[in-house]
């Protein structure tokens, strides 16, 4: 088993099992944000970034059962010859709270992740009301004005996202503008 993993094999990871474009976008969304965060942090900027890309591998596998999400995604990456414990606790601890995951957050990465990829959801629902449809000249105290409104985006976990920017040391604010520069790096991409 190899304990660390090139972008060039997540890539192919992320290739052979994401096919749905809005998985798609969303764990580019949250590699971008997780690398921001990594170099903000002075982290592994490639451990991060590939975790944030392979966090929702399983996604278009399992279909509606979440039952194991997580735990399949740790499966595949097993089946294709990998075992990073840091990696792997970060991917299981981000679905923390669902049924018949025991995992929790402990380190300041597995918070990260958890918020990192939620506030792409925030951002994202964000971006799609506004008539242009695209995330240049997003600001912050938009998307925070939409945060505080629970029936925004209600699936959105904020408390993920609030652990996130203290895991990270951050304001709110902070974290939300280095996100939306982050997701803006790819806007092309994701035709945002």
């Amino acid at each position: 088993m190899k304990d660390s993993m090139t972008y060039s094999e997540a890539r192919t990871l992320f290739d052979a099992w994401l096919k749905t474009e809005y998985l798609r976008h969303h764990s580019r969304e949250t590699e971008v944000i997780m690398r921001a965060l990594a170099r903000h942090l002075n982290r592994d900027e490639t451990l991060w970034g590939i975790t944030g890309l392979l966090h929702d591998l399983d996604l278009d596998d399992l279909g509606e059962d979440l039952s194991l999400h997580g735990r399949r995604t740790l499966e595949i990456l097993r089946e294709a010859g990998y075992e990073i414990p840091e990696m792997f606790q970060a991917i299981l601890a981000h679905v923390e709270g669902m049924e018949g995951v025991s995992q929790t957050r402990t380190s300041d990465f597995d918070y990260i992740l958890a918020g990192a990829e939620n506030i792409t959801g925030i951002i994202t629902a964000y971006v799609i009301l506004r008539p242009d449809k695209k995330i240049e000249g997003v600001n912050v105290k938009s998307v925070l004005k939409k945060f505080r409104s629970p029936a925004f985006a209600a699936k959105v976990n904020r408390e993920y996202i609030l652990d996130a920017a203290e895991h990270a040391g951050m304001e709110l604010s902070d974290f939300v503008q280095l996100s939306i520069d982050a997701m803006k790096s790819i806007a092309g991409e994701t035709g945002m």
